[in-house]
C-alpha cells in the first residue's frame, strides 16, 4: 500500500515538474509559428506598432517596420496606416509622430499618429479607442515577427479583428542568436499577459 501510495505521489510530482515544460514549450513554438505567417487581409488600417525614435527619427527596428507597412499600403492592403507609440519625457516627438514623418517622406499621407502609451496594451488600448470613435473593425499589425502572437492576441482581446504581417527586415532578423532571444523574450511576455492582462515591456523600447 505504501509503495503504491508513492508510486502516485511520484507521477503527480512528475506531472506537476513537466506541466510548466509543455506550456513553455508549446507557447515558443506559437511564438515562432505565427513569426512566420504573413497575413494581409483588406482591412480599415494597417498598424505600425512604435519602437524607439531619436528626435523624430526612427530606430532601425521602427524603420523596418514602417518600410513595410509602406509596402502593404501601396499594395491596397487598406486606404490608411495608423502608427502609435507614446514618447519619453522630454522628447519633442512620439514614437507615433515620427512614424508619420517617416512615412511622409515614402510618400504615404494617409497616416493617423496615436502617440499614447509607453508599452505594447497601452497603445492598443489608444488604438481601440480611436477604432470605436471611427467605426473601424480590422487592423494588419505590422511589428517584428516574435512580437506578432503577443501583439495580435492583445488587440483580439480588445475586439479588434487583427492579422498580423511581420517585417522580415531590420535587426530584430539579424542572425539565428536574436531569434532564440526574442523568442525566449516573447514567450515570458505572452505567458505573463495571459496570467495578468498586463503588458511586461513597460517603458521607452528597443524592439
Amino acid at each position: 500500500m505504501l509503495f503504491l501510495f508513492s508510486k502516485t505521489v511520484r507521477r503527480v510530482l512528475a506531472a506537476l515538474v513537466l506541466l510548466p515544460v509543455l506550456v513553455l514549450a508549446g507557447t515558443a513554438t506559437r511564438v515562432w509559428w505565427v513569426a512566420r505567417q504573413d497575413d494581409r487581409p483588406r482591412s480599415d488600417a494597417i498598424v505600425v506598432l512604435g519602437a524607439s525614435q531619436f528626435d523624430g527619427r526612427p530606430s532601425a527596428v521602427f524603420k523596418a517596420r514602417l518600410d513595410h507597412a509602406a509596402d502593404l499600403y501601396k499594395d491596397g492592403v487598406a486606404p490608411r496606416i495608423v502608427t502609435v507609440g507614446g514618447g519619453r519625457t522630454g522628447d519633442r516627438f512620439t514614437e507615433a509622430e515620427a512614424g508619420k514623418r517617416y512615412l511622409a517622406t515614402k510618400g504615404v499621407t494617409s497616416v493617423v499618429a496615436v502617440g499614447v502609451g509607453s508599452d505594447t496594451l497601452q497603445s492598443l488600448k489608444a488604438l481601440d479607442r480611436v477604432y470605436e470613435q471611427r467605426g473601424w473593425r480590422s487592423a494588419v499589425l505590422v511589428t517584428d515577427p516574435w512580437h506578432s502572437l503577443r501583439s495580435r492576441r492583445m488587440a483580439s482581446d480588445l475586439g479588434i479583428r487583427a492579422a498580423t504581417s511581420p517585417t522580415r527586415s531590420g535587426p530584430a532578423n539579424a542572425s539565428r542568436s536574436t531569434e532564440a532571444r526574442y523568442v525566449t523574450r516573447e514567450t515570458a511576455a505572452y505567458l505573463y499577459y495571459r496570467l495578468f492582462h498586463r503588458s511586461s515591456d513597460a517603458g521607452p523600447r528597443a524592439v
